[in-house]
């Protein structure tokens, strides 16, 4: 195992003599060097693991040999630790702000420096070690993204075509045949399956794309045009199905954000209204500025409500608002909150039982859009 390298740097000949002696007696091998523009030279070549620093030294100061070592990527994480016979703060705090890990006073005390020395070798060890699983953990997750996405396009692609089969022979059999009632409630069965599976599927992507996705494209949202696309394009038959009675207010506040983000919380946060609303559904949406410069956007409806322990769940993945009056697979709320607070807002319910549930999700407003 090779030895721990130290360059001890100042311009008193003995002072490099007594404090190499004593670093080689305690284990270490020593490097020295009369002036900064040697120990920066030094430093570049051997990069040693730590540096003992002189700061009272004729032509270059350690002051200036230190802001030059940080400076240089070669040796910028290579800890500096300054010998100093000055006393006053603003020296001390002038090193620190230079990239240096610690000083120690003149005159040298041996067992200190050897102290100080230790522990900064340990420290450093402990950041080169986190850096390393950092950076490990960067590429697996990578890894693993990479091969989410693959094992999500390779299902979804047997899934559509079983869905497309079986969506033909409800049609019609092979032979023409028309099919018998049970077996066309099978069948059905199969497609709501298969079609709630690439759901799923989807949802894990979003999820997955959204805590990823830095440099969103923000920018003022015309919420009522959004609004519409959902409930034309992504909802019409579940407000067919189910014979809403929405309201609207008469007009949407400013709001910074992401429009496609913007349309899956409006997806997740209607369609729960319809399917755990009041028999049928009346929906109300509306919108209020707040007094912290944020736009509170909301949907209330006539469902059962949900009790404050229900309310504390409702956010985490995997959770269903009713466990036992719709089906799904508990991620959309997750989403939504994770859009939001990407978006700088936040997400939160207000709620009693028996008196219907109210929805809510804030974003910046236009004025604070940064400019």
């Amino acid at each position: 195992m090779s030895k721990i390298t130290l360059l001890v740097v100042d311009d008193v000949p003995a002072n490099l003599s007594v404090l190499s002696d004593s670093l080689s007696n305690a284990g270490f091998k020593v490097l020295v060097a009369q002036d900064g523009k040697r120990a920066i030279k030094k430093a570049e070549h051997v990069q040693p693991d730590l540096i003992l620093l002189d700061i009272m030294m004729p032509e270059m100061d350690g002051f200036e040999t230190c802001r030059i070592l940080k400076s240089q990527p070669t040796t910028q994480n290579i800890p500096i630790i300054f010998m100093t016979a000055l006393t006053d703060t603003l020296d001390k705090v002038k090193g620190f702000s230079l990239g240096a890990s610690d000083y120690i006073t003149k005159p040298i005390q041996h067992e200190e420096v050897l102290a100080r020395i230790n522990t900064h070798l340990k420290l450093c060890k402990l950041q080169q070690e986190l850096q390393k699983h950092t950076l490990e953990l960067e590429k697996r997750n990578l890894e693993l993204e990479a091969f989410a996405r693959t094992v999500a396009h390779d299902l979804k692609n047997p899934l559509n075509l079983i869905i497309n089969y079986t969506e033909e022979v409800l049609e019609t059999c092979p032979l023409g045949t028309p099919i018998d009632e049970e077996a066309t409630q099978q069948l059905s069965k199969v497609v709501q399956s298969g079609q709630k599976m690439i759901n799923i599927i989807e949802a894990l992507l979003l999820l997955a794309g959204v805590s990823k996705q830095e440099n969103i494209p923000t920018q003022v949202l015309d919420m009522g045009k959004i609004i519409t696309q959902v409930i034309e394009h992504r909802l019409a038959h579940l407000f067919t199905h189910h014979q809403v009675h929405i309201e609207f207010p008469s007009h949407w506040p400013a709001a910074v954000g992401y429009a496609p983000w913007l349309e899956e919380v409006w997806a997740n946060y209607l369609s729960n209204a319809l399917k755990y609303g009041g028999n049928p559904p009346h929906i109300t949406l509306g919108a209020d500025v707040q007094p912290n410069d944020k736009i509170r956007f909301w949907i209330k409806d006539n469902g059962l409500g949900l009790s404050p322990t229900a309310q504390a769940q409702l956010f985490t993945p995997f959770t269903r608002l009713h466990q036992s009056r719709a089906e799904g697979h508990g991620l959309g709320l997750s989403i939504v909150q994770q859009i939001i607070e990407k978006l700088g807002g936040e997400v939160g319910i207000e709620s009693q039982l028996n008196q219907g549930s109210l929805f809510y999700f804030t974003l910046p407003t236009h004025s604070t859009q940064p400019t």
